[in-house]
């Protein structure tokens, strides 16, 4: 099956060119999984790289937690992610006005060039996403950002009526290609969806195969019912680079976000 036979009217309604890059990609890999690569080593990043890239799509990173970061290492680990068709989403949770959003994306790390996709804030305000695409602009790249609309963690503050705000604002521009929802808690998922609709994407941390609390108030929900009830990417961390074999992991993953995907769609 293609793309648009697998996502349907997801793929039909797509506003951002990024969006119909993932979905692609998901399809090449029968996944809808995105590694949070968290490995503070540039080795460790690039053996989850031959771990697990037959069945992930993309990694999540933070670049500024990789203890020993050089520009060489990182051209060098983005080169290899690409070549194993692997999207690069830096969660680097901007959230500045527009002006100092795009300037951060240059910089010592000089995200604009390699990011395929950033998370951010809206709390300052829309002009951030015109920022950050202004900073992909500059590089002369295309990127996508996802929203945080929900988080998984016990305690935040992104309460429903910002949510509401979030989305509204973030589906009426084309430089975001989704958000950010709680994988943990399907419901409040499935009440995102009906807000967003089926022009953007959400990827949901807060899932894992052994459901229930993780360390710092991490809380996880099963991964099937979180993209039955909405998700279009799973965001998997420890289920997967602390699994004693990371490559097994990431396929059981893979199977359980596919599977969810089937059902979803009736196929």
């Amino acid at each position: 099956m293609n793309a648009e036979e697998v996502w349907g009217e997801r793929w039909v309604s797509a506003t951002a060119p990024m969006a119909r890059r993932y979905m692609e990609t998901a399809v090449r890999k029968s996944s809808l999984v995105c590694l949070a690569a968290d490995r503070n080593t540039m080795t460790g990043l690039f053996n989850l790289i031959d771990d697990v890239a037959d069945h992930v799509v993309a990694l999540k990173t933070h670049v500024d937690l990789v203890d020993d970061w050089s520009p060489e290492a990182w051209d060098e680990f983005c080169s290899k992610a690409t070549a194993a068709d692997l999207l690069i989403f830096e969660d680097r949770k901007f959230a500045d006005i527009g002006k100092i959003s795009r300037s951060q994306m240059a910089g010592q790390y000089n995200i604009r060039t390699w990011a395929d996709l950033v998370t951010a804030h809206l709390i300052s305000g829309p002009d951030i996403v015109d920022g950050l695409q202004a900073g992909w602009g500059d590089a002369g790249r295309q990127g996508g950002v996802l929203l945080l609309a929900q988080m998984s963690s016990r305690g935040n503050l992104l309460q429903p009526d910002y949510t509401e705000q979030v989305v509204v604002k973030g589906k009426a521009h084309d430089g975001v290609l989704g958000f950010i929802g709680n994988g943990s808690r399907p419901a409040e998922l499935n009440e995102l969806r009906t807000m967003v609709g089926e022009g953007k994407l959400i990827w949901t941390p807060g899932v894992n195969l052994a459901v229930g609390d993780g360390d710092m108030g991490q809380r996880y929900g099963d991964p099937t019912e979180a993209v039955v009830a909405g998700s279009d990417c799973i965001i998997v961390g420890s289920g997967i680079h602390q699994a004693e074999n990371p490559g097994l992991a990431a396929k059981a993953y893979a199977r359980a976000s596919w599977e969810g995907l089937m059902a979803r769609n009736g196929l």
